[in-house]
This record gives structure tokens, C-alpha cells and sequence, in this order.
């Protein structure tokens, strides 16, 4: 069974249309968010797509300690408010710590769990009981079957308004390969399945202070992902990536956006047609 979920006036499923999330990895300033984020949901939406902007205002888990980790909780809510309303945009945005999640709640449309803190209860169980949508990214060490227990933790909130990410799985010890096989058996649970198309193209510590990537085999993935019928597409996109502050190699080019975005709306339409 496909349940639907409904993120302001979006809704979201396996057998519906294809959403898609996305935005720069992180806020990178008020101005730079802003702009990145009329321009990314301009060309989403130029192709006939739903879109969901994304934000991070705190990235916890960057390879350096000197790395940017953005503006902080406080700030970064500040400007992903301002530019939701602006934009007449729902937003997903990441949290790292149970006592994040009610602050986080009163600004996001969507809490989403980062992979490497997806069987952290105390987390889960925070944002499940602010009532709002959580999108749990899969972790790079987790089964798909293993997504069983993080979904009845969550449900023991009385929250069922889930959705499940998957963004590769460690490869030896710098790569992530995505097994497709993944997006069918989490399908099996009902609750929405989306590919984060350019996090599953990282490669770990690739560049020994930093990780690295290549963001050329992100369409790759998400085309392929929309050949198996699932809910959305997960996205990084930057204007001029080799500037970003984080994951860089990760992130699409614009140009690179539209076309994915083109090529997996057509991908995602003849497989529906025939459900």
C-alpha cells in the first residue's frame, strides 16, 4: 500500500509524480541562500516539477574541524524563514540533536534525520512527536530491511507521516554505491521512498581534509532511480560548485539541474503510466 503524505499543498507518494528537494548543501549567507534558492526553484518548476527547498544550518559531520559549518541554529532558522515565505516554499530541513527538533518544528516542513544518526531513538523520537513530516536519510552501514525498527520508533510517537531516503552504501573505504534493490524493498513498508541523487556520488575523506565526489554520476543514479517508481529525487545544487563551501564536487551545476529534472520527470511518467 502507497501512503501519501501532503507537505503544504505537495503530495507526495511512490505512485504520484515525482517530487523534488533540494538547495545548496548549506547557508552559505543570507544573501547567497537566498538567491540560490529562487534560482534552484525557478528551474525546478520550469520543468512542470514540484520542489521542496532544503537547508542546513549546521553541518555537524564535516571531515575537518576547521571546515564550514554554517550559521548556527538560531541565524540559520532566522534566514530559512525569511526565504520560505518569500518563496512560498515548504522546507526540509536537518536536525542533529533531540533538543533541535521542537525549534526546528516551527519553521520546517519536513525534519530530516542525517544517515549517520538514523537508528539514534532519542532523535527519532523527538522529531516524531512534533507532529511534522520526518525524512529519514538511510545510513551508508544500514540494511533497507533495517529501516523496519527506525519506522516503528518513529510510529510509537503516533507520527506516521514518514519518509525514507536512501543516499548509498559504504563501498571499502572511500566510495558509496547505490544497490536499486534498496528503493524496491523500503517501497514494500508504503511510506515514500526518495534517491538523494548527489550524496549517494560522495566519496567519504576523498580529499583527505574534506570529502570529495563526483557529481557528473548524480542524473545517472536519479534516472535510474526513477525507472523503479518511487516518490522523489533528493538534490544538491550550487552555482558555482568549485566555490561551495560544502560538498562542492557533489553538487550540480544548473544547467546539469534542469536536464536531470527533465530526463526523470519523462522516466518517471511512462513508469506510472502503466501502475
Amino acid at each position: 500500500m502507497n501512503k501519501t503524505i501532503k507537505i503544504a499543498d505537495i503530495k507526495v507518494a511512490n505512485d504520484l509524480p515525482l517530487v523534488y528537494i533540494g538547495g545548496t548543501c548549506i547557508i552559505e549567507s543570507e544573501q547567497h541562500y537566498t538567491q540560490s534558492s529562487r534560482d534552484i526553484k525557478q528551474i525546478v518548476e520550469g520543468q512542470g516539477a514540484r520542489f521542496i527547498l532544503k537547508a542546513s544550518f549546521d553541518k555537524a559531520n564535516r571531515t575537518s574541524v576547521s571546515a564550514f559549518r554554517g550559521p548556527g541554529m538560531g541565524e540559520g532558522l532566522r534566514i530559512l524563514d525569511n526565504v520560505r515565505t518569500a518563496l512560498k516554499v515548504p522546507v526540509s530541513v536537518d536536525v542533529h540533536e533531540p533538543w533541535q527538533a521542537e525549534e526546528a518544528a516551527g519553521v520546517a516542513d519536513i525534519l530530516q534525520i542525517p544517515a549517520f544518526l538514523c537508528r539514534q531513538t532519542d532523535l527519532l523520537l523527538a522529531c516524531g512527536a512534533t507532529g511534522k513530516i520526518v525524512n529519514v536519510k538511510k545510513g551508508q552501514f544500514l540494511a533497507p530491511q533495517g529501516v523496519e525498527n527506525i519506522i516503528k520508533k518513529i510510529e510509537s510517537t503516533g507520527n506516521k507521516k514518514i519518509m525514507l531516503t536512501e543516499r548509498g552504501f559504504s563501498f571499502g573505504y572511500g566510495d558509496l554505491v547505490v544497490d536499486m534493490r534498496s528503493l524496491a524493498i523500503m517501497k514494500q513498508f508504503g511510506y515514500p521512498v526518495i534517491l538523494d541523487a548527489t550524496h549517494s556520488v560522495q566519496k567519504p575523506g576523498g580529499l583527505g581534509n574534506a570529502t570529495g565526489g563526483d557529481s557528473k554520476f548524480a542524473p545517472v543514479l536519479a534516472k535510474c532511480a526513477a525507472a523503479v517508481g518511487i516518490a522523489g529525487i533528493f538534490f544538491e545544487a550550487h552555482p558555482n560548485p568549485e566555490c561551495a563551501l560544502s560538498d562542492g564536487p557533489n553538487s550540480l551545476r544548473y544547467p546539469e539541474l534542469k536536464k536531470m529534472v527533465k530526463e526523470t520527470m519523462a522516466i518517471d511518467a511512462l513508469v506510472k503510466k502503466f501502475k
